[in-house]
């Protein structure tokens, strides 16, 4: 079984919900990429989600945006991103399962069988692929689910219910619910409307509902334990490495996830 089935099957047994932290590879370098993965999951991490650096993201805010600057300016190969995470996934006693977020541009400049046997091999549970529409995922899907590589699509605010039904039904693992209109970053509140969103999305698929977007604080990650199945911070923990290096994302990691408990 894939870890990320069997993640969501213990949480959903034990009555818990999902806290996947993001940090992005190579920022500061991929050495400390490396050496952070391991400490997240005895900090509250249930899943990770690792992001691919792209020069042009779609939908990364400004802190995001910068970090995918600094690695890309040091000269990170997603041959480095892929040997990062083999470290962290082959390291003794390390069961959680990491997710790349990737630009379908990466993939189709690798080839979708190469990229995603790449992947697997390197430890990827799966992708979550943001820019990957559903009219055009068919294909890719099926390479994903050949290998048993979860494929993560992105529902928003503005998509409409007869493109949510595709998307979900495009997706395994979870699906990608955005809280926001508009790129990542920190906000003070959530909208109200996401619990319409989410009851909507509750009808079209069984798979868990994960929220991402403007979650950054322990008053957000509490409000959504009653409506969603995994909470997703970026930017905040982004923040965090940028300001305070792993000891502070460690610190935060473990902050949020107590909230969510």
């Amino acid at each position: 079984m894939n870890l990320v089935d069997s993640t969501f099957a213990r949480l959903r047994a034990e009555g818990r919900k999902a806290f996947m932290p993001f940090l992005t590879a190579g920022d500061p370098d991929i050495g400390v990429t490396a050496g952070l993965l391991p400490m997240l999951p005895a900090a509250g991490a249930d899943l990770i989600e690792v992001g691919f650096p792209f020069s042009d993201p779609i939908a990364d805010g400004p802190v995001v945006q910068a970090s995918y600057t600094r690695a890309l300016d040091r000269g990170l190969k997603i041959a480095s991103v892929f040997e990062a995470i083999r470290t962290a996934t082959q390291s003794p006693g390390f069961l959680t399962p990491v997710l790349g977020m990737v630009s379908y541009s990466l993939v189709h400049r690798r080839g979708p069988e190469a990229f995603v046997a790449q992947a697997k091999e390197a430890g990827l549970s799966g992708l979550i692929v943001p820019d990957l529409v559903a009219d055009e995922a068919g294909d890719f899907a099926a390479v994903c689910r050949h290998a048993d590589c979860k494929l993560v699509l992105l529902v928003t605010p503005t998509t409409t219910p007869e493109r949510a039904e595709k998307i979900v039904k495009l997706c395994t693992g979870f699906v990608y619910c955005v809280s926001v209109v508009g790129i990542t970053g920190e906000r003070d509140r959530l909208p109200e409307a996401l619990t319409a969103q989410l009851a909507r999305l509750r009808t079209m698929t069984d798979l868990p509902l994960c929220v991402g977007f403007g979650v950054s604080r322990p008053d957000h990650v509490r409000h959504l334990r009653d409506i969603a199945d995994g909470v997703i911070v970026g930017s905040a923990l982004v923040k965090k490495l940028e300001q305070g290096g792993p000891a502070a994302v460690v610190q935060a990691v473990r902050e949020l996830s107590a909230a969510l408990r």
